[in-house]
């Protein structure tokens, strides 16, 4: 059982993924800005971080770029999820950190294998 932090702002899209990540055997911690996720990921040292990009407080770029500045969190992967799925939205991702990058509405299927692969499970 991997623990997955969830950092994401909408509750409709939280209760939606802590649900059906539960279902599948995860642990699942909630953040709602990017201060508490930093916060959270300290803390809790979770498998790997669900990363909206547009939060309240201190919005998803800037958070992952200090997870990934920080040497006890700069290993958790990390996959943003945006509904920003504009030419080079995926870059501007990868150059804030991000391992990943997945598009909302989140396709639940598809966001299962990015997690799997980094999570090295079946």
């Amino acid at each position: 059982m991997a623990k997955i932090l969830l950092v994401e702002d909408n509750e409709m899209n939280r209760d939606m993924l802590s649900r059906r990540l539960e279902r599948k055997g995860h642990q699942i911690l909630i953040a709602i800005n990017g201060e508490q996720g930093i916060t959270l990921a300290c803390l809790e040292s979770p498998d790997l971080i669900l990363m909206d990009m547009s939060l309240p407080v201190l919005d998803g770029w800037e958070a992952t770029r200090k997870l990934k500045a920080m040497p006890e969190t700069q290993a958790i992967p990390i996959i943003a999820l945006t509904a920003h799925a504009m030419a080079g939205d995926r870059e501007k991702c990868m150059e804030a950190g991000c391992d990943d990058y997945d598009t909302k509405p989140v396709e639940f299927p598809r966001l299962m294998g990015k997690i799997q692969a980094f999570l090295g499970k079946e």
